[in-house]
Parts: C-alpha cells; structure tokens; sequence
C-alpha cells in the first residue's frame, strides 16, 4: 500500500469527518481518479512531435497515455477533423496514489519561484485543475533528451460535492495551496 494511502486511511478520513460530521463513512470524499493531458498543436505540421509527447508522458505517469484527435476542422490552424493534436492519461487506484504523492512531495517544489497552488481552482463540483508549464518539474524526464518545453493539464477528480469539501481533502493530502 502506497504512503499516501495509508495517510487517507489512517488520519485523513477521520480529520474529514471531524469537519463535515459526514454519517456515513461513503460520505467521506476521496481521489478518484487523475487526468493528466497534454495538448500538443505543433503535432499538425510535425507528427513526430506526438510520439515524443506520448513518451514523455508515459514516463512521467507511468501508463501508456491514449492519443486524442481532432474534433472539428479549423481552416485557421490547418486542423482537419480526426487529426491527432494530444495525448491524456487517466491514473486510477495505486497509480494515482503514486503519481499524486509524485507531484506533491517532488514535482511541484521543483517549480520556479513556487509559492503554492491556486486554491480557487476548482470547478464546483470538488475537483481540482491545475497547469504545469513545463514537464521538466517531474524527476523521470531527462533535461538532455527534451526537444520541446511542452505543458500539461493535470485534472484530480474527487468524490467531494463541494469545494469546500474537495480543498480540505486535497490539503490534508498535502496540496501546497497559496495562503
């Protein structure tokens, strides 16, 4: 059983309760799943910056990552229909966990200048976007073999109706948000 887990089971859920006097112990809001993604519009003109994406990403989550296509055309950007411009990558269970303590505790330290992440950055409904610049930050990628600075978006779905709910989950789990 991953750290972060057993940090969930043991102090998380019983602080969280403590908080919301939830009755039933399904009530407790938990991680469900992370989706990281990674748009990548130069792959239009070069195809061979999509397979550098995908491996950078498998790397860094440690799961093959699925490629996303195109769904409209865009005369502006020379994007037909079906074009393959991204890949994601959806972390459940033991992965997540993994990836997760990844980002809190190595990853996201290493950014320039951090002062915590935005604690606003939910969507209504207890989950929690967040933007990376860069894919440097993550300790697998190696500076040598990186031809592009590329960005991610990072998606942690919770089980959390409010919020509220979902920023007291994600802090207890250790999610530096900005004072």
């Amino acid at each position: 059983m991953n750290r972060l887990q057993e940090k969930y089971n043991n102090t998380v859920k019983a602080e969280l309760v403590n908080k919301f006097n939830y009755t039933s112990s399904m009530q407790i809001p938990k991680l469900e799943k992370i989706v990281i993604n990674m748009g990548c519009g130069d792959a239009v003109a070069n195809s061979k910056v999509l397979d550098d994406a995908v491996e950078e990403l498998t790397l860094i989550a440690g799961q093959k990552p699925v490629v996303t296509k195109a769904k409209k055309s865009i005369a502006n950007f020379k994007l037909r229909e079906g074009m393959p411009i991204g890949c994601k990558v959806t972390l459940r269970g033991e992965r997540m966990y993994q990836f997760f303590d990844k980002l809190v505790s190595i990853s996201l330290p290493r950014v320039r200048d951090f002062r915590g992440v935005n604690p606003n950055a939910f969507d209504g409904r207890g989950n929690y976007t967040l933007g990376v610049k860069e894919q440097l930050i993550f300790p697998e990628i190696n500076f040598d073999k990186i031809k592009k600075i590329r960005g991610m978006d990072i998606v942690i779905v919770t089980t959390a109706s409010t919020d509220e709910e979902g920023r007291s989950l994600l802090s207890l789990m250790g999610m530096p948000f900005r004072k």
